[in-house]
């Protein structure tokens, strides 16, 4: 996977240390997300919250940028104005 296609991951962890809470999983993903007729969420492609190192995450394809660049956008300010540690894999 080239540099590009890395994810850009939301870590549920502030710049500080301290964890965001469950409010990760729902804040950024679930602008992203539908729940169906029996009652399941379900994500975006794009969008994917899960858990890394026991860490709630919200992983975010690089193809939401340029399918979504105000979506894309949102979720990068959604990190920074919370504080949220972020990284590429």
């Amino acid at each position: 996977m080239s540099f590009r296609q890395r994810p850009f991951i939301i870590r549920g962890l502030t710049t500080k240390g301290s964890r965001f809470g469950k409010r990760l999983g729902r804040s950024p993903g679930g602008a992203f997300a539908v729940i169906d007729p029996n009652n399941r969420t379900n994500y975006s492609p794009y969008v994917q919250p899960t858990t890394l190192d026991g860490i709630r995450c919200v992983v975010v394809d690089k193809k939401l940028k340029a399918s979504d660049p105000t979506a894309y956008r949102f979720l990068q300010t959604f990190a920074e104005s919370n504080e949220l540690q972020t990284e590429k894999r």
